[in-house]
């Protein structure tokens, strides 16, 4: 049994594993057999979710497991009793609980609190870190490999852009360059536990706010919707700052290679806000296909968390 609240818990090398996992599954759907026969997956979502949720269940029911869901109202953590009693509680009868929350992670370190019962993190609010699995998968099938590959991340240094920035400074020969807007990037935190993964990887994870200055000759732009959940910024016209980061056809064909740029979106999407309709529907669109890969890398985590799959 082993939790998956952020990825710095998950190292480079079982992430380089999840990731080979997940591509594996995508071949086999049904997952090579049942391997999760007899388990049971428990899913707590505090917030709206439609590609996370839908993956996890029909991953662990894809390996075999049965699946138990809870809204935000359904424990009695609504009504007063501790996380922690709430997880001690919940690990007599579940194998996994996936979470989603729009707090902190400690509400998931609370649950984890406990030898019996894997937590994993569906997403918190400073990390998505099976987003970034998916991530991974996606741009590995497209482009053949992770080595060399350089991506460019356009918007808010939310939770998504956080666990990439995790996943590409675990992953050696990768680059990763942020750009948003001035107030909106990675928090110094993230950066910091970013910088001690690159430092041993070899990876290249640089941040910067001027959209001008966007690296040209990149393999991959990434765009995340600019509210994330949903959840409404402080400043009335934070609007304003983040039109210029709008992924546009001019701004795709400038940073575009000539032998090939793949678009992805972590989804949901704001049509014509973060992307306009021509990039997420063109040819150099795998967002969808980045979605699909949610249930791979989920069912990979599923694994590696209470299976004999990746890491093990």
């Amino acid at each position: 049994m082993r939790h998956l609240i952020s990825l710095a818990q998950v190292g480079p090398d079982n992430l380089a594993e999840l990731v080979q996992t997940s591509l594996d599954f995508a071949t086999k759907r049904n997952g090579n057999g049942r391997p999760l026969s007899g388990k049971i997956v428990g899913l707590y979502f505090r917030g709206t979710s439609t590609r996370t949720r839908t993956a996890f269940t029909a991953g662990a029911i894809r390996l075999g497991a049965e699946v138990v869901t809870y809204g935000p109202m359904d424990l009695q953590i609504a009504t007063g009793e501790t996380v922690r009693d709430t997880g001690r509680v919940l690990s007599s009868f579940l194998d996994a609980l996936v979470v989603r929350t729009n707090g902190s992670a400690g509400e998931m370190a609370d649950l984890a609190a406990q030898d019996r019962m894997a937590v994993i993190n569906a997403m918190s609010e400073n990390e998505h870190p099976t987003q970034a699995v998916a991530d991974l998968v996606t741009i590995s099938e497209a482009l053949g490999g992770l080595q060399d590959t350089h991506v460019l991340y356009v918007g808010e240094g939310n939770n998504s852009a956080a666990a990439l920035a995790l996943a590409v400074a675990m992953t050696p020969g990768m680059r990763l360059t942020v750009v948003t807007p001035e107030g909106y990037g990675l928090p110094y935190a993230t950066l910091a536990e970013v910088d001690k993964f690159a430092q041993l990887t070899g990876a290249v994870v640089e941040q910067h706010h001027d959209i001008a200055h966007a690296p040209a000759g990149v393999d991959v732009v990434y765009a995340t919707r600019w509210q994330t959940m949903g959840v409404p910024k402080a400043d009335p016209d934070w609007k304003e700052k983040f039109k210029p980061f709008s992924i546009t056809e001019p701004l795709m064909a400038r940073v575009s290679k000539a032998s090939g740029t793949i678009f992805l979106h972590d989804l949901p999407a704001v049509r014509g806000d973060d992307v306009m309709d021509e990039v997420l529907d063109g040819p150099q669109s795998l967002a969808f296909r980045q979605a699909e890969h949610k249930m791979t890398s989920a069912m990979a985590v599923l694994s590696w968390c209470i299976g004999n799959g990746a890491g093990h």
